[in-house]
């Protein structure tokens, strides 16, 4: 690269200044024999964007040279990159590592009192970069760990002998290279710093997000990803005292540090200390540094940590303190605001400066943070023993997967499962250490101090699996701990038959049966009315949805039927009878048109340009890991060129739709009238209704023009106004569980996620409205009188209508909502595998 080239660059930074002495000349000197992130990339930090295999590289040469740096490779992404933390600290703390390790965990212990606070090095997780198309915080994670690494200061000696210090560089390596691969491809010389330039204006999905489309820093509780998944089990053998979660927001804004927001929760289970002591303590420090260097910055606006499963909420519940920091994106390498040009070398500098700060407030505050992290996790116990819960017991017996599901999240956060004596069921005591993780599993609120939230307000995580639980005032019985699934599921080998093998229909993993069998030609029919009948392990009864492989109805030999059929059931752990006659002893016999043959799905789903990626990437992610089912992604730029004919299923989510004209919609609705199956989800099902696609209603408020309008403050609209939205809630709904949309189902009540304002009016047809809100429907969360009076109670939560000869199947709510609601899933799959069997009948 030329010298005018970096001349110019350089300008961008400063004018008296060389890029490096920009970020961290006040931490010199630095030894010689580590590499610089500029003498090992071959371009100063800011120059361009990075990509994750060059960060991981850096911190490899780091602990490959220093005696002072350890790297662990802690997972891997959907796409295969390396997920790595890099330790830091001195020599003999590094050698010490075990020890230092037992010492530091003593603390989170119940069971001791130790107290030598100041003794123990403090354990400080810098975390970067969870949203990928934030970048600029891991740029600083390399700057950091340099400074860390390699600076010879007396004041960066102190924080390696005092501090265990872990650099995760990038949280969402695919999200992150999706962005670098962007920014640096339509990077101007000389560099462009218009809002409008294709740079700063990445195309759909963008790189925020991971391969599956997921918000990264929404599933630290959820754990649906290996990043999260990977993350959290590195988490919880180590549990840090701070944990730092940075991220980028509007151009047009300055940088956000914590103190956050008032908590909207009336009773947060997170202890006061944490929100009002330690977050002041530590806003102190951070606002000395950006003062330092002329940073403005802003504090306790828009962010809260309600919702327990951010990067920055989640240590919060684990005895840590979590730290969210948001810069102004230059989302690109520089963007003319309102406020001047934003650079990507001064996004860098912030995220650069609160990193060293954090360690430095960690260091000069062991003792505090030590004493809280002891006192969390005795409090907890102390919680739990002055509540009058003492256990909570959950199961499905007749659905084993999703009660397996459900067990490995909460094994996942560490909580103590036991066996219970009745088959089927398990208990979770409150009387553990990770009682704050119980409660939320399992409670649920209605009362809030707050209207306005940042995200969800409702997050009771029972309710996602649709898990049945009661708690109890007793003591339990407690069986054996569960430690692992593995095993969990007991099931009998199925036995060859010459006859007919029968699949329960109850399981949440028989659709992902069902679309195995049919991938291998396997012909199946499954059952629209519940019978019983004599099998193998006696006499069964059969829910509409059971699986019926009758063995002379395949083109296929009865020897490669039985090892598809064995295939099947290994890999799902679905129960599976055979049977020598089809005279059932209840109900349908095998041979009744109440059998119905179901074809082969050929689905697709309109992506790109306008549609929501997070609700397609839960529809993509939930047929590609857990139903191994290919679905053709059709970008809205191709609509006009793809020939519908190749599909039976088209799966629309929410978005605008706007570059679908008259003629488009016209194409959708006479595919559609050919037999064929629509899917809508919230907005989209709000979209075929505007576009009169179907002769269905949403419920609107009426107004009446002849109300005076009461005069309120200006500066409260944003509150009034926003309260109204549904940011979040979970409302429980009465389903038709006769309707093949319902089928899986045995119980007439579902809770369902809302986070929307699509009210569906109940369908025109007395037959269309599969589920509607039941009476008393809120389960958890905020919403208003006003919302619950005028929407909930007259609406439904999903739909079918007839068009044609064909069916559109219409969601008001996300039935897949961040790949966490195993409980309404099967009603999305149910509308892909069985959606050419409705058949809507006039009234």
């Amino acid at each position: 690269m030329s010298k005018t080239f970096l001349a110019s660059f350089f300008l961008l930074v400063s004018t008296t200044l060389f890029s490096q002495d920009y970020f961290f000349k006040k931490y010199a000197p630095f030894d010689s024999e580590i590499p610089s992130p500029e003498e090992f990339l071959g371009y100063p930090i800011g120059f361009q964007h990075t990509r994750h295999d060059m960060i991981v590289g850096y911190l490899k040469k780091l602990a490959e040279i220093s005696n002072r740096a350890s790297i662990y490779e802690y997972g891997k992404t959907h796409e295969g990159r390396s997920l790595v933390i890099l330790t830091i600290t001195s020599e003999a703390n590094l050698q010490n590592l075990d020890e230092l390790k037992k010492q530091h965990l003593a603390f989170t212990s119940t069971s001791q009192n130790v107290t030598n606070y100041d003794a123990v090095p403090i354990f400080v997780n810098l975390g970067y970069n969870v949203h990928g198309n934030e970048p600029s915080s891991s740029e600083a994670a390399m700057l950091s760990a340099y400074t860390l690494v390699a600076s010879q200061h007396p004041e960066i000696k102190k924080y390696r002998d005092d501090a265990v210090i872990f650099v995760d560089p990038t949280i969402n390596p695919d999200g992150r290279d999706r962005h670098t691969q962007w920014a640096n491809m339509y990077k101007g010389n000389p560099l462009v710093s218009d809002p409008y330039d294709a740079e700063h204006n990445e195309y759909w999905p963008g790189g925020r997000t991971n391969h599956y489309w997921f918000d990264l820093n929404r599933d630290w509780l959820l754990g649906i990803n290996p990043e999260s998944r990977g993350k959290l089990n590195w988490y919880h053998e180590w549990y840090p005292n701070v944990v730092t979660d940075f991220h980028e927001m509007g151009t047009n804004s300055s940088y956000f540090f914590e103190p956050m927001k008032i908590n909207a929760s009336k009773d947060p289970i997170m202890p006061r200390e944490n929100y009002e002591d330690l977050n002041e303590l530590f806003g102190n420090y951070f606002a000395k540094s950006l003062d330092e260097i002329g940073s403005l910055y802003f504090t306790k606006e828009v962010f809260d940590g309600t919702y327990p499963g951010y990067g920055s909420s989640y240590p919060d519940l684990q005895g840590g303190l979590g730290l969210l920091f948001e810069q102004a994106s230059s989302r690109g390498h520089v963007q003319e605001t309102s406020h001047g040009k934003v650079t990507f070398p001064f996004t860098i500098r912030n995220q650069y400066t609160s990193s060293m700060t954090t360690v430095k407030a960690a260091v000069e505050n062991k003792a505090t943070l030590y004493k809280y992290q002891q006192n969390f996790f005795k409090s907890g116990l102390k919680n739990a023993a002055n509540s009058k819960v003492r256990s909570y017991t959950f199961g499905d017996a007749k659905d084993a997967n999703r009660t397996k599901a459900f067990i490995d999240k909460l094994l996942l956060h560490r909580i103590k499962v036991f066996k219970s004596n009745t088959k089927g069921e398990y208990i979770v005591p409150t009387n553990q250490d990770q009682y704050r993780m119980v409660q939320t599993m399992f409670e649920t609120y209605s009362q809030y101090r707050d209207s306005v939230y940042y995200d969800a307000s409702a997050w009771s995580v029972a309710n996602f699996y649709n898990m049945k639980y009661r708690s109890s005032t007793r003591a339990a019985n407690l069986g054996n701990q569960i430690n692992s699934t593995n095993d969990l599921i007991d099931i009998q080998p199925i036995n060859k038959s010459s006859y007919v093998y029968l699949i329960d229909g109850n399981d949440y993993n028989n659709p992902a049966v069902l679309n195995h069998l049919l991938q291998k030609g396997v012909n199946v029919s499954a059952a629209f009315k519940p019978f019983s009948i004599n099998t193998n392990q006696g006499n069964r009864s059969f829910n509409q949805g059971s699986l019926v492989v009758a063995v002379s109805k395949q083109a296929i030999s009865s020897d490669s039927v039985f090892k598809v059929v064995q295939q099947a059931q290994k890999k799902f752990e679905v129960p599976m009878f055979s049977a020598s006659s089809g005279y059932s002893t209840k109900g349908v016999d095998l041979g009744s048109r109440w059998m119905a043959p179901v074809q082969k799905p050929k689905a697709a789903m309109l992506i790109g340009d306008g549609v929501r990626s997070y609700e397609a990437g839960e529809v993509w992610h939930l047929l590609d890991t857990r139903m191994h089912m290919p679905i053709t992604k059709i970008p809205m730029r191709n609509f006009n060129r793809r020939n519908l004919d190749k599909y039976n299923t088209l799966v629309m989510v929410s978005g605008s739709y706007s570059t679908l004209g008259k003629k488009q919609q016209e194409k959708i609705k006479n595919w559609v009238s050919k037999g064929n199956t629509l899917i809508t989800i919230a907005g989209a099902s709000k979209w075929v209704i505007d576009k009169k696609l179907v002769k269905e209603s949403i419920i609107k408020i009426k107004k009446d023009s002849t109300k005076v309008v009461e005069r309120k403050p200006y500066m409260e609209a944003g509150e009034n106004i926003g309260k109204e939205q549904v940011g979040g809630i979970i409302l429980n709904t009465d389903i038709d569980v006769t309707h093949p949309l319902g089928f899986g189902y045995t119980s007439g009540t579902l809770p369902v996620y809302k986070n929307n304002t699509v009210w569906l009016a109940p369908s025109k047809s007395a037959y269309g409205t599969v589920s509607k809100y039941s009476k008393n429907a809120h389960i958890d969360g905020f919403i208003t009188k006003k919302n619950m009076d005028e929407f909930v109670a007259k609406s439904a939560s999903l739909i079918v209508s007839k068009l044609g000869g064909g069916r559109v199947v219409m969601f008001a709510d996300n039935p897949n909502f961040r790949g966490s609601w195993y409980g309404t899933n099967r009603l999305f799959l149910n509308a892909i595998f069985l959606g050419d069997h409705i058949n809507v009948p006039s009234n």
